[in-house]
């Protein structure tokens, strides 16, 4: 049994102000190390409950912020950018299952710094018709390489919103959100020791065999944009379709394309910030 965790940090209990989350300062050092240890105590789960192989990708801004002398010397680290999964990275090596820990909700939701790709560019992800945030998007990309996401934490919100995508998934609420930046989260060292139970329950759940859904090809992706800025940026790709002042369009012929587009436009979004 090979196991994919992906690691992002607005997700992570103790974390609920964006300066916890940005490079330079005392806070993020110490939100970075509460991602570290909820990234490891998933990978010991797994290891515990029978997993033979384990990946654990940085999935959080610049895609570094895991500290490797603080993880089990077992697992495989996925560090840095560009890289063409992104947040999913490190599929290819066709893990069976896929954890996301530390996610958060999509843009404009109640979730604690609920955000979906880029902040700053991105209001709001339609994927065929279904507003999606990063675990719905990557989730799909998993799948679509044959994969299952089979386990997921975060706050409630993120929750609520994201295991009617993935259904028989696991999920472990280690916050509870009641606005941006406010809530109730469990202590580190709590949220650990419940992610290191759940994850190896999950891992001895599926080692009887687990289903993978179809991929469909052919996907059309919608983005709101936060201002008609970046849309007028974003629509100098010839193949995007400009659909009013904030939203443009395009199709593509998998979630892997839709996920290259959507963090190239990210990227070219610091050209007007």
């Amino acid at each position: 049994m090979k196991v994919l965790i992906s690691v992002d940090i607005e997700g992570i209990a103790g974390v609920f102000h964006p300066e916890q989350t940005r490079a330079g300062n005392p806070e993020y050092e110490q939100a970075r190390r509460w991602m570290t240890r909820e990234a490891n105590t998933a990978a010991q789960g797994a290891f515990d409950g029978g997993a033979s192989q384990v990946w654990i990708n940085d999935s959080h801004g610049g895609f570094r912020n895991l500290m490797p002398d603080l993880l089990d010397q077992r697992a495989r680290l996925v560090l840095g950018k560009p890289r063409t999964l992104g947040m999913m990275a490190g599929l290819e090596a066709a893990p069976d299952l896929v954890f996301m820990i530390g996610y958060h909700a999509r843009a404009q939701s109640r979730g604690i710094l609920a955000h979906t790709i880029n902040s700053a560019a991105f209001a709001r992800v339609t994927l065929d018709g279904e507003e999606v945030g990063e675990a719905g998007l990557y989730g799909r990309l998993a799948e679509e390489h044959g994969a299952h996401v089979a386990f997921l934490t975060g706050d409630d919100v993120f929750g609520a919103e994201t295991l009617p995508a993935f259904p028989g998934a696991r999920f472990l609420c280690v916050k509870t959100a009641h606005g941006y930046s406010s809530g109730v989260t469990e202590t580190p060292a709590a949220a650990c020791d419940a992610i290191r139970l759940a994850a190896r329950e999950t891992i001895e759940a599926a080692s009887a065999g687990h289903r993978r859904r179809v991929a469909r090809s052919g996907h059309r992706c919608e983005l709101r944009t936060q201002t008609t800025a970046f849309a007028d940026l974003f629509c100098q790709w010839p193949t995007l379709e400009r659909i009013d002042a904030v939203t443009l369009a395009f199709d593509a012929p998998s979630i892997e394309s839709v996920v290259r587009i959507l963090n190239c436009l990210s990227a070219m979004s610091f050209m007007i910030r």
